[in-house]
């Protein structure tokens, strides 16, 4: 079948190497590859051959445009995204979202979501995140404003709790994620569940998920869309394309201790046919772990 040869090629490449095939697919055909197979496959398998073929930053681009252009805004694809991606990943996706769509990322998100989530979203689209800086004397005091923001939960304090998530290393807020704990006596999860709701705080959590442990977090999105939403297509196509040459070895790792079944075992149960194919055919492993 030409649909298995198709799963076969892209799959089995990295990005650089599909881009290479784009680019003589073009040469020796005069015609664009993302654009035949927008036309000759169909339904989610298509999203899954054409999402391949993008590289991660405009994948990235293509998602956020979707998320916020579509008929309903998709906060959960930017939580995921925007809550996980580092500095230089961010500084590439609003690169290429300038140029597929001739929009500013940041206004369109700026227009198209509102509150105190838009504002953090809007902080961590800046992509100015400090790396790899950790400064132990001030962690309890980011730690008891993180606290304080909690009790108090004023719009001032919202800012202060978003300005600190959004904008210290991941190393300084191993340490107030700790100080936290022994300030409060309560994870820092628990009590940002206990005090806020909606996507503010779904997107808080994910940015403390993600400081914690990135593949930890994709593979309970991943469950999540599988079992809780009754296999959320677009979820699992994203996190798949997206963290493929990333940590996706290691999300696989995670879902399996964390969940008891294998990320291969609950795909094969809950996809079919060629789409079902492909999402294994990214996810792979060895048979004999599944």
């Amino acid at each position: 079948c030409e649909k298995d040869v198709l799963i076969d090629i892209l799959t089995q490449r990295c990005n650089s190497q599909r881009l290479m095939i784009a680019e003589a697919y073009r040469d020796m055909c005069g015609r664009d590859l993302i654009m035949d197979l927008k036309e000759n496959l169909s339904h989610h398998f298509k999203e899954v051959m054409v999402g391949l073929m993008y590289p991660p930053a405009s994948y990235d681009a293509h998602e956020l445009w979707h998320a916020l252009k579509g008929v309903d805004t998709e906060e959960k694809c930017l939580i995921d995204i925007l809550a996980s991606r580092s500095n230089m990943e961010i500084f590439q996706m609003k690169e290429a979202y300038l140029m597929q769509y001739n929009n500013d990322l940041q206004q369109d998100i700026d227009s198209e979501t509102s509150g105190h989530f838009r504002d953090t979203l809007m902080n961590l689209a800046q992509g100015t995140r400090m790396e790899g800086y950790a400064d132990p004397s001030t962690a309890a005091q980011d730690a008891m404003i993180l606290w304080e923001a909690c009790q108090q939960k004023t719009g001032e304090h919202k800012n202060m709790l978003q300005m600190i998530l959004c904008n210290k290393s991941y190393q300084q807020l191993w340490m107030v994620f700790q100080e936290f704990q022994n300030i409060s006596g309560q994870d820092i999860v628990d009590a940002i569940n206990e005090c806020y709701d909606g996507y503010f705080q779904e997107l808080l959590v994910a940015i403390v998920l993600c400081v914690r442990d990135k593949p930890s977090y994709f593979a309970y999105r991943l469950y999540n869309a599988i079992h809780d939403f009754g296999f959320h297509n677009k979820t699992v196509i994203r996190i798949l394309i997206a963290r493929s040459e990333i940590d996706l070895m290691n999300i696989r790792q995670r879902y399996k201790e964390r969940y008891g079944k294998s990320l291969f075992h609950d795909i094969k149960h809950f996809a079919s046919g060629h789409y079902e194919s492909a999402l294994l055919a990214i996810c792979a492993g060895d048979a004999e772990d599944y």
